[in-house]
């Protein structure tokens, strides 16, 4: 649907597709809103809520979300890249520097067994090439916010295994958003050869590193001028324009849109104005990164989630899944800690993982039964997660509220850490 003038101007009562749009998104915020709460009252991330929202929205029950509409979907790209902007607003380099080695090899791992296992599964399940690749790629990630949250909760975040998952959780991601542009350029007609997968990487990549070589110049005196202009929200205005500026450029060098609004992030973490900034983009996520999860939710087909390929194709997954991040946990042997924390850390797909699946559906790579066995992975390994690390984790008191973002990638996902805490002391008490 495409919203015009004739639609802006209707007269009142009319059947406009304005109104339409208005009663969808009344709609999609009640429901989210009202079942991220829900979600997290038994102690589960707010985006599990949503997920459940966007599903009664969509066509397989109410039929009120229309995930293809091209107005719904252009607010749900926006999620997307507020929320790939967040990550990288999250993510402190040098910080991981100090864990380097070790998460460095617990990522690389976890990308590479989770990635190889989702494609054997699949081809051995009878699934094509290219849909198997797109299915290990969305094994490779791991959530973040999720991740981070529940740490934080358990007083764990700042331990060395705290740093380890965060440190390992980047990596995955960044690995997973080349493999993410390789794939989406093999969706558009590239010829799969040794060289255009090396050239793609090479061109992903080098887009991160050169824009944040030129960004951590440029950037910073930029911001500092912006922070003198008195008009009130100019300045995560200018920040969420920057984001969405590097996304554009990232597609005219042939990337991905997420990679321009993460290498964004990545450029503003070190500038004194991140809070700032990041108080501005999570204000704006409030709205848009639900309408993404929502849009994810719609297009499952309940029908299809449950035949018997995508039960057992989703039940492969989840075993592939979980044993090769946990395995990833125990790939630095030279770690003296936690290695079964680091592992279980490490399993929620989360968001990011819904950003693999959503691209091979819309693309017209997954059917309707392999992304509903995709999302059957991401719902249950992001379920199991903090309930299992409550049982693996010395119990310590909940870290600082200055430790972790009070507005940022865990609030948009997790939820208010407010609500979060309370199911937490309560299993703490046993």
């Amino acid at each position: 649907m495409s919203l015009s003038l004739p639609m802006l101007l209707a007269a009142p009562g009319g059947d406009s597709g304005f109104e339409h749009l208005l009663v969808v998104l009344v709609a999609v915020i009640a429901a989210t809103k009202l079942f991220g709460e829900l979600a997290q009252r038994i102690g589960q991330p707010a985006v599990l809520g949503e997920l459940i929202a966007g599903v009664l929205l969509g066509g397989s029950v109410l039929g009120i979300f229309n995930p293809d509409d091209a107005v719904l979907h252009a607010l749900s790209e926006l999620g997307v890249l507020i929320l790939l902007f967040q990550i990288g607003l999250h993510t402190d380099l040098r910080a991981l520097a100090k864990v380097g080695s070790t998460a460095l090899v617990a990522g690389l791992v976890g990308v590479v067994l989770p990635f190889a296992g989702g494609i054997v599964v699949s081809r051995w399940m009878g699934i094509e090439m290219l849909p198997a690749i797109v299915i290990g790629a969305a094994l490779t990630a791991t959530s973040i916010g999720i991740s981070a949250r529940v740490l934080s909760d358990l007083g764990q975040l700042k331990t060395s295994e705290g740093q380890v998952v965060i440190g390992a959780a980047v990596f995955d991601d960044v690995v997973g958003l080349i493999i993410l542009s390789i794939v989406a350029s093999m969706v558009a007609g590239a010829d799969v050869t040794i060289g255009s997968i090396t050239s793609i990487s090479a061109v992903a990549i080098g887009f991160v590193v050169i824009a944040i070589a030129l960004g951590s110049v440029t950037i910073p005196p930029l911001f500092r001028l912006v922070e003198n202009v008195k008009v009130t929200g100019a300045l995560g205005t200018i920040a969420l324009g920057f984001a969405l500026l590097l996304a554009w450029l990232a597609t005219q060098a042939g990337s991905a849109m997420i990679i321009g609004a993460f290498a964004a992030g990545l450029i503003l973490h070190p500038t004194p104005q991140r809070k700032e900034i990041e108080h501005s983009a999570t204000q704006l996520g409030y709205f848009f990164v639900p309408m993404f999860f929502a849009s994810v939710g719609a297009s499952v087909d309940l029908a299809a989630l449950v035949t018997r390929d995508a039960l057992i194709v989703g039940s492969l997954l989840i075993v592939v899944g979980v044993i090769g991040k946990v395995l990833a946990g125990f790939a630095p042997w030279w770690f003296k800690g936690n290695k079964l924390l680091i592992g279980v850390a490490l399993v929620p797909r989360g968001e990011v993982g819904l950003i693999f699946a959503k691209l091979g559906l819309a693309a017209g790579v997954l059917t309707a039964e392999r992304f509903g066995a995709l999302m059957l992975m991401v719902v249950v390994t992001t379920f199991m997660t903090p309930p299992l690390l409550g049982l693996i984790a010395k119990r310590g008191s909940p870290d600082d509220e200055s430790s972790a973002d009070k507005s940022g990638i865990d609030d948009l996902v997790v939820g208010s850490r407010r609500r979060n805490t309370g199911p937490q002391r309560t299993v703490d008490k046993r």
